[in-house]
């Protein structure tokens, strides 16, 4: 699918969601099924994709997380750099993102991330620990919701550059610059949130749907 090169209005946005429906609940339902039955490891594995995705594209993000999957949980940080030579940007730094992140969650949650993160019962209290806990790098609030979606949580925005200027092409925001504090990307989440029930869209359903105008596919 080629990129798309229609304009942001909510008739186009309508049609494009009716048109790509079933295809995007089917890449939804994939999300939920690993936050159903997904094991600690694969939900580990999504952490690791939203760590390579950040500043950087999704593709490249599955990519990388193929280059390294067999070592994950066993390489050093020299060697998981050097499997990233070729996949990432920046091997070094998402190298590192890895082994603080793997490490900290071994020594203090011994990888159970399923039994952390469902202990949440306010959505923002899980975002906000994802985001918020020195023992995790590399998790924005942009990056903590791709990667909440991405294993079967509703409800969280993903204010990347494709969202964030289908926004201001909507002057739903001014100016597409990504809200670099808490309370700015919640005030921003909450205008996308209001928009969705002018579009009579599902909140979750409309990321990827704006994701696909912009990029042409629907990924993860």
């Amino acid at each position: 699918m080629q990129k798309s090169k229609i304009s942001v209005t909510i008739e186009n946005i309508q049609k494009a969601h009716r048109e790509r429906q079933g295809e995007i609940r089917a890449r939804l339902a994939e999300f939920a099924a690993i936050g159903n039955g997904g094991s600690d490891l694969t939900l580990f594995e999504e952490m690791v994709f939203c760590f390579f995705t950040g500043g950087c594209s999704a593709r490249m993000g599955l990519n990388s997380l193929e280059a390294i999957k067999p070592i994950l949980l066993t390489a050093d940080q020299p060697t998981l750099a050097n499997a990233l030579v070729g996949s990432h940007r920046y091997p070094n730094a998402r190298s590192k993102y890895v082994v603080h992140s793997r490490d900290f969650l071994r020594e203090h949650y011994r990888l159970e991330l399923r039994k952390k993160l469902w202990s949440f019962e306010c959505p923002l209290e899980r975002r906000d620990w994802l985001v918020r806990e020195k023992g995790i790098k590399g998790l924005g609030y942009k990056e903590a919701s791709h990667y909440l979606r991405n294993i079967g949580f509703s409800g969280y925005a993903i204010l990347d550059k494709h969202v964030l200027n289908c926004m201001a092409e909507l002057k739903i925001i001014d100016n597409p610059k990504p809200p670099n504090t808490r309370s700015r990307y919640l005030t921003v989440e909450e205008q996308l949130r209001q928009f969705t029930v002018m579009a009579q869209i599902d909140f979750d359903e409309l990321d990827l749907v704006l994701w696909s105008m912009k990029t042409g596919v629907i990924l993860k």
